[in-house]
């Protein structure tokens, strides 16, 4: 059974955790978990390096279930790099990019390598940063320090086939550097021979890519440059081709991993081998963790509004993609009229129902779903909603953020992350 197909024979169990935990409630499924973890593996197996970003999903206990799955790491701040050591990531297996970088996660980079326990590498945005970088790790140069790995961050200037607000690669993003800045950058860094190592490319056309071409187009980019810069830096070897695979409604077709796979196999091939990278990386996170991933509401108020509506006690503060920029997650009844229900195929009477959530925001809004009829104190599950919504959820409103719990393989369920964070009256 693929992961898409997992809600059925899970409805008794999240139904025991609303009742046991109540509600709002996150739930993850570890086995899907591991079903993810696997289909990346078989697309980009080793000596590939699997990167989790954390951004998707920072729970602890996921991201430590993935780090015993084979991913590593990949952080964009001290605070996620706090999250993955806490979740038992080294970090021989941690990368650090993002282009919020403050002086102090700079600071730790080099303070790491100074206490003789580095991370993997580390991917600068700009002239700026890696100047900023570069002072830092010479300075520790000096002091017996060996040298910092870096990444470029490139941005390779195609159209994602993808929302404007996903569009990471396009040339207008805020993201990575363009072709004709990577020089300076390396220049601003201290050049071949300062305190970085420049070890390759990093990049990130896009999340939820709808095709491949734009992907295919930046990676063939980011190749071009790694075969031109390894000539002039004896250590350029590596690309890391970041994420971008897509995870849509269980009826939407997408891309799948091994699909990336094929067309980075090809691009390669192509290439004489001394231009190759030695090194390649992929940096995947709602691919890994948005399947897996249910958000349990309970019905709170049922209208007619030309039609029914019902108001759950789950929005946005759980779950902020749909009122951030329009994305779609699919509603499922996990009761109707207080009784059990699923239907796994597409029964009478179920009528196009408005789902609203309980923020005082009126773009607080899931949408139409086809439902059956609902009571207050009806439980739905809020699908694919396992990646974004623990690590962008909020305490607006007052609301104390979700509990997290883990579904583990042996029908047993398991504590995450306490409800909590929000003010409350005794």
């Amino acid at each position: 059974m693929s992961e898409a197909d997992r809600l059925p024979i899970l409805a008794d169990r999240l139904r025991a955790v609303a009742r046991r935990f109540g509600t709002p409630l996150m739930a993850t499924d570890v086995t899907g978990l591991a079903t993810a973890a696997g289909t990346l593996a078989a697309a980009f197996p080793e000596p590939c390096l699997r990167q989790y970003s954390v951004k998707a999903n920072d729970v602890p206990a996921i991201v430590g279930r993935l780090g015993e799955l084979g991913l590593g790491a990949n952080v964009v701040s001290r605070g996620e790099w706090s999250i993955a050591r806490r979740a038992g990531i080294p970090n021989s297996r941690i990368t650090l990019e993002g282009i919020g970088k403050t002086p102090a996660d700079l600071r730790a980079v080099v303070r790491a390598a100074e206490h003789g326990d580095p991370i993997l590498w580390t991917a600068v945005e700009s002239a700026d940063e890696a100047a900023a970088l570069g002072r830092l790790a010479a300075r520790a140069v000096r002091r017996d320090t060996p040298r910092l790995d870096v990444l470029l961050r490139f941005n390779p200037a195609v159209e994602p086939e993808t929302l404007p607000g996903l569009a990471v690669g396009s040339g207008s993003s805020k993201f990575g550097l363009a072709n004709d800045e990577l020089a300076a950058a390396i220049e601003a860094g201290g050049g071949p021979q300062g305190g970085l190592r420049w070890r390759g490319i990093q990049i990130h056309v896009g999340s939820q890519l709808g095709a491949v071409d734009a992907w295919r187009d930046g990676v063939r980019r980011a190749l071009a440059i790694v075969g031109l810069l390894s000539g002039s830096l004896p250590d350029f070897d590596t690309l890391d081709v970041g994420g971008g695979f897509p995870v849509f409604d269980v009826d939407t077709p997408a891309p799948r991993p091994e699909r990336f796979a094929r067309e980075l196999r090809l691009l390669l091939q192509a290439l004489p081998d001394d231009r190759r990278p030695a090194r390649l990386a992929v940096e995947p996170g709602r691919f890994l963790v948005a399947r897996s991933g249910f958000l349990i509401a309970t019905v709170l108020h049922v209208r007619d509004r030309n039609g029914p509506m019902v108001v759950l006690d789950a929005g946005m503060t759980e779950l902020i993609r749909p009122a951030l920029y329009g994305a779609r997650h699919g509603v499922v009844a996990l009761t109707s009229d207080r009784r059990p229900w699923l239907a796994p195929e597409p029964a009478g009477g179920l009528r196009l129902t408005a789902v609203e959530g309980p923020i005082c925001e009126s773009t607080d809004s899931l949408g139409q779903h086809a439902l059956p009829p609902l009571v207050r104190g009806d439980l739905v599950a809020i699908r694919d909603a396992g990646a974004y919504g623990a690590s962008l959820g909020s305490t607006y409103n007052g609301r104390p953020r979700a509990p997290q719990v883990l579904l583990e393989p042996d029908g047993s369920f398991s504590l995450a992350r306490r409800r909590g964070g929000g003010l409350t009256i005794n």
